[in-house]
């Protein structure tokens, strides 16, 4: 039966709701104030129409939107769009009945990142497809032209189809390539490839090599192992130059970063040492280091690693202390955190309770919290609130332009 229903919000996962006698009822890409029709099957409207449209309402810029499983906010005008996102952290703190200064989004500009997941699959013409998946579904969609990628992203995606055939040497293999565009060219780690089989055969490898030479790729990996490398993939966190370990953890986009760094550096100043948790690489390690002497954690000894070869390139930086640490299993007490009078911490998305509650028993002025999950950092900022921290203000940031994914800096002081 077809309904038509007007949208009242968009949700927390970017889907428009609509309020009806049976519950809400989901509807994509739609905005708010947005008259709609379709059918509604179980609690969602499917082949939607607009019947009216929202005055914030613009012409998505993607060839591939409505059917590719990404930016599926672009059709909304950037100012509301920023807002929702900010909101988005103010009804999660919310949930945990804390009140603070929401600063407006960060926005960062299309064609920045510098990080995407490509999978491959061979359609039945043979033809190998590289792409991303559709909505709510398992159908890959291949993508040509990407908005949200770095302009060198898009031009490889030809060559990353040739490199991603090999890969699919197994009938059972749904390969995804992790293509990073480091300083010194392309960095690519696959994943998703069937190994009870035997895994990928010498002569598979072998045209996986070639084809990678063929697109002068720095390196290709296969699940963190490395098959070949004509240059090491480095980055630049503050003035160090970081050797990338295969499959590390990257910031999708490098202004997004940098809004972040610069937010955390600012609230530190005037610290006599910083410990920076979740450290991965030293994405925030290096430009602390230039306030005060940092102790560095993570669980990624490949991480660690890479951070401690980093510091021979940087100058003028306060002395590092780094230590490959699960902060889940063993998170550092308060004895492990004297004369830490600052704290930084970018956990995963799962938050990092056990390690917020070593915080308030340490002698830490100020904690400032990165999180790309504004639910989980409620969570956590309700404990360091418990534990006599103030939360001062939080910054939400656009990392992942046109998505309902968001991610924050928040601040707190004792």
């Amino acid at each position: 039966m077809t309904e038509t229903l007007t949208i009242a919000r968009v949700g927390g996962q970017g889907d428009g709701i609509a309020d009806t006698p049976d519950g809400p009822v989901f509807a994509p890409l739609t905005l708010p104030g947005e008259v709609v029709r379709g059918e509604v099957r179980d609690g969602r409207l499917e082949a939607v129409e607009i019947v009216t449209a929202s005055p914030d309402r613009i012409a998505p810029v993607s060839l591939h939107y409505g059917d590719c499983g990404g930016c599926s906010l672009q059709h909304w005008a950037n100012g509301p769009y920023l807002d929702w996102k900010r909101d988005q952290v103010r009804l999660a703190l919310a949930r945990e009945g804390i009140e603070t200064e929401i600063e407006a989004a960060v926005a960062v500009p299309s064609a920045s990142r510098r990080r995407l997941a490509l999978h491959a699959r061979r359609g039945e013409d043979g033809r190998v497809a590289l792409g991303f998946k559709a909505r709510k579904s398992w159908r890959l969609v291949e993508v040509t032209a990407c908005p949200v990628a770095h302009p060198r992203l898009v031009e490889a995606l030809p060559a990353l189809a040739r490199i991603a055939e090999a890969f699919l040497e197994h009938p059972k293999s749904a390969p995804t390539l992790h293509v990073t565009l480091t300083l010194t060219g392309l960095d690519i780690d696959v994943t998703g490839v069937e190994r009870r089989s035997g895994g990928l055969s010498g002569d598979a490898q072998m045209r996986a090599i070639r084809a990678a030479a063929g697109a002068d790729v720095a390196r290709l990996s296969l699940a963190g192992d490395t098959l070949m490398m004509e240059r090491q993939p480095t980055i630049a966190f503050g003035t160090a130059t970081v050797p990338l370990p295969p499959g590390g953890f990257l910031q999708a986009v490098p202004e997004a970063e940098a809004a972040m760094v610069q937010r955390a550096v600012e609230a530190v100043q005037g610290a006599k040492k910083i410990a920076d948790l979740f450290c991965g690489a030293g994405a925030f390690t290096f430009p602390l280091a230039a306030v005060a002497p940092v102790l560095a954690a993570d669980a990624s000894a490949a991480g660690i690693a890479a951070l401690k070869a980093g510091m021979g390139s940087a100058r003028g930086l306060k002395p590092i202390t780094a230590e490959a640490r699960d902060l889940f299993r063993r998170p550092l007490a308060p004895y492990d955190l004297r004369g830490c009078d600052a704290v930084v911490m970018d956990p995963p998305r799962a938050g990092a309770v056990e390690q917020t509650r070593q915080l308030p028993g340490t002698k830490a002025a100020v904690v400032v919290g990165v999180s790309c999950n504004p639910v989980t950092f409620a969570r956590d900022a309700r404990i360091l609130i418990e534990g006599g921290f103030r939360l001062e203000r939080v910054t939400p940031v656009d990392q992942f332009l046109w998505s309902a994914h968001v991610e924050l800096v928040g601040i707190f002081r004792r």
